[in-house]
């Protein structure tokens, strides 16, 4: 059986004009000989519930699990634009997903909710989420397509490196970079 890559991609990519565009169609064009799973960024829908969070107020608890459900909705936003990819809710169904399609987008709230292993702060984001989805997943490799530069601390959450699992090849790549990714698939195989 071909290795599973898990993929995360990031939300602060609709921000950048066509990198979101390039990273799906090039995700897209690797289906083929590939068993990929995307994990989505929270992107502006997690922005959103910052941006109440600092306004309003809310408890650890519910910024939380808002922006987890910002990254469900991010993931609508990649199944469409993925062309082929399926979206799925439950991991017992990514086999079959990528199956039909070669890719599978995770729509992560229910996952994370029943395994719940994430603190509930802003410390955490969908990087971490993507580190459990791909050592709940026994995942060959881990790719993190972000929007900018790959160099320096902040580069990934402070609670990232305690998520991901010991050995598991994790691979910062910003976007403007993402016909790399052909090249990390091949060596994973």
């Amino acid at each position: 059986m071909r290795a599973l890559t898990v993929i995360k991609v990031g939300g602060g990519l609709s921000a950048v004009p066509g990198a979101l565009d390039l990273v799906c169609r090039t995700v897209s064009q690797l289906a083929e000989g590939n068993r990929i799973v995307v994990v989505p960024g929270g992107g502006p829908f997690a922005d959103q519930v910052r941006a109440f969070d600092t306004s309003y107020g809310l408890s650890a608890d519910a910024a939380h699990w808002m922006s987890i459900l910002a990254m469900d909705q991010y993931a609508h936003v990649l199944t469409e634009r993925i062309a082929g990819a399926a979206m799925l809710e439950d991991p017992g169904a990514i086999e079959e997903a990528i199956g039909r399609a070669g890719v599978a987008v995770l729509a992560p709230s229910r996952w994370m909710r029943a395994a719940d292993v994430l603190p509930h702060a802003w410390e955490a984001t969908s990087d971490s989420v993507a580190a459990f989805v791909a050592g709940a997943l026994d995942a060959s490799r881990l790719v993190l397509v972000k929007p900018g530069a790959v160099e320096g601390a902040k580069v990934v959450d402070p609670c990232f490196r305690s998520v991901l699992p010991a050995g598991l090849p994790c691979t910062l790549l910003p976007w403007n970079r993402i016909g790399e990714l052909a090249q990390l698939l091949a060596a994973t195989r």
